[in-house]
Formats: C-alpha cells, sequence, structure tokens
C-alpha cells in the first residue's frame, strides 16, 4: 500500500523548569500510515500519544527523526506538508466560538483558498449529514458540545486534505450523540475513502472503525497490527474457569502472581476465574493451581474479548507485543 504518511525515528524531550530534569516524552518513534486506511493511534496517558500527534500536526517539531506527509519534510517543507492533513483536536480549538456554523464552515474553508461558491454544495451536504442544518445560524458558543465537535470534524472534511486526524472524537459526549457521531464515522470511512488517524480512549471507535493499530507506551511503539489479527490472538487465550468451590488465599495469591491480569468471581455459589494466556501450555500452570489444593474444575471455555481488554493487556503488560 501507498504511504502517506512515514514517522522514521522520531524523538521528543522536555526540560522541568524547576528541576531542570530532562523528560523524554517519545523515543524513536517510527510507523507509516497508508493512503486510505483508518489507523487508530493509541496509548495511556503519559505515554507519548499527544506530542506524537502534535508532531505530525506540525504543533511541536522532532528533536531527532523526521515526519513527511505526502512526502514533504514536516520541519523543512511544514506549509506544504501541512496542506495534506487536517486536524480535529481535542478541546474544540479549531472552531471560532463567537462565528455561526455555516460562517465557520465558509472561514475555515477560506482559509485553504476555497470561496463560498465553491463549496457551497458541500456545505449543505455536510449540515444535513451531520445534523447541523437547524443550528446554521447560530454562535458556536452557544452549542451543546457533540454539536461543536460535530461542526469540527465537518470543518475538517470541508478542508478536502488527503489525512484527517481525529484526537478524541467522542470525549464527552453523552452516549446518543457519542453513538451518532460513530454512526457519522462510519459513513465518512465507506463514502469518503481517506486516509483517517483516530486518536481515542473509546475504544469501542477503534474497534468499529480502525483496520490497524498503534499503541504508543512510555514513549515507544509497542503494537504495530491489523485489529483484527488482535482481537483473533487474544481471543485464542482468554480462558474461563468454572470451578466447583471456592479458591484459597494461597491459590489467589499464585493465580494473580502467575497471571497478574486475572480475575476471580465468587459470589451467588459462582466460582469462576478469567484468566489470559500467553502462552498456550501457560494452561498446565494454571490447572496445577487448582490440581495442588484438589479443587473441583466443572468446565474450561474460551471467552470472547473486546478490544478495550487486548489495550488494557498489552499497556499493563508494560512489554513490546509481538505477533506469534
Amino acid at each position: 500500500m501507498e504511504k502517506i504518511i512515514e514517522v522514521r525515528g522520531a524523538s521528543k524531550r522536555y526540560v522541568k523548569r524547576k528541576t531542570k530534569e530532562v523528560i523524554t516524552a517519545v523515543n524513536d518513534v517510527s510507523f507509516d500510515v497508508h493512503r486510505g486506511e483508518v489507523l487508530g493511534l493509541l496509548g495511556p496517558n503519559g505515554a507519548g500519544k499527544t506530542s506524537t500527534i502534535k508532531m505530525i500536526c506540525g504543533l511541536l517539531k522532532a528533536d531527532e527523526g523526521s515526519i513527511h506527509i505526502h512526502g514533504y519534510d514536516i520541519n523543512k517543507k511544514r506549509l506544504k506538508a501541512l496542506k495534506h492533513i487536517s486536524a480535529v483536536l481535542e478541546g474544540n480549538r479549531n472552531l471560532y466560538w463567537r462565528l455561526t456554523v455555516r460562517e465557520n464552515l465558509e472561514y475555515f474553508a477560506g482559509n485553504r483558498g476555497l470561496s463560498t461558491k465553491q463549496v457551497e454544495n458541500q456545505v449543505e451536504k455536510l449540515l444535513a449529514q451531520f445534523r447541523l442544518k437547524e443550528k446554521e445560524n447560530e454562535l458556536v458558543n452557544g452549542l451543546s458540545r457533540g454539536m461543536q465537535q460535530k461542526l469540527a470534524i465537518a470543518v475538517a472534511l470541508l478542508a478536502n486534505t488527503e489525512v484527517i486526524l481525529l484526537d478524541e472524537p467522542t470525549l464527552g459526549l453523552d452516549v446518543e450523540i457519542s453513538y451518532e457521531l460513530r454512526e457519522i464515522l462510519k459513513t465518512i470511512v465507506t463514502e469518503e475513502k481517506r486516509t483517517i488517524i483516530i486518536s481515542s480512549h473509546d475504544m469501542p471507535v477503534v474497534q468499529e472503525l480502525c483496520d490497524r493499530t498503534i499503541i504508543i507506551n512510555k514513549g515507544t511503539v509497542v503494537v504495530d497490527e491489523n485489529v483484527d489479527n488482535l482481537l483473533k490472538l487474544f481471543e485464542t487465550r482468554a480462558y474461563s474457569i468454572k470451578l466447583g468451590e471456592p479458591i484459597s488465599d494461597a491459590q489467589a495469591s499464585r493465580l494473580l502472581s502467575k497471571f497478574p491480569l486475572s480475575s476471580y468471581k465468587n459470589d451467588n455459589h459462582q466460582h469462576v476465574v478469567e484468566v489470559n494466556l500467553e502462552q498456550s501450555d501457560e494452561i498446565y500452570d494454571l490447572i496445577d493451581i487448582f490440581k495442588a489444593e484438589g479443587t473441583v474444575i466443572e468446565s474450561i471455555d474460551r471467552t470472547a474479548i473486546d478490544f478495550e481488554q487486548v489495550f488494557m493487556q498489552i499497556v499493563k503488560g508494560e512489554k513490546r507485543y509481538e505477533m506469534a
């Protein structure tokens, strides 16, 4: 697949004002974004994800490494590179609150060199698609957060760039608006065929929309893999063990020591251990814990797993993830 963004060895450091301590936020990060794909760029708070996003958008300059967009080095040919990407950053910072909905669309189109007449039909389409037509003459500062977020994404689409970066598109939205926005994004993915980068803590968004995911933890890339492949792999390792009796404190301690991400439910006469095995032969270690005290195993079943569980297991594992 053709590469539209290339990140090579990007690093970013900060110096604390008081202590002068040097903090490495991003450490030798490299990855590609391919034309037409939907990429999830993820990471826990403080992992270096936000700094990476800002470097891609040209808001921060990498201390080492390079970032190319459509072949242009963002540090050397910044304006040419940024012509190919538009971004919706967390906090709706790309809207003018004292302009109306329609005025925002027309203003930012003008910033890209497009006249009101040139974008007239597209503006009408976006107002309808994002259900903003009834609000077109209202000031942005009077809109709900959900309406503001929808408008911000509409503005990004109107720019007609090859790449759209959405930073936390559903953050702080109620369930109804979050669902509506996910449905709109699905339509955009299907119909627009643009390259989209989504940074989000809303894992259903990632699971439903993204083809591939990059997870950054402690400043480095720990995962660069297809979403479906990750789900399938972790699904084969997830087990639910139903027991005929409670386990002892000693067994519980051994269980958590050997399998830190395991859980044990002991209520309503149900005794169930949920566990994810990194290696298939670890099933014998698990059984030995129950065998040591003669605990009856009633059933062992594979369990379904969602992307949020995958993400947490990778991040808490605190090691670089590799496909088998």
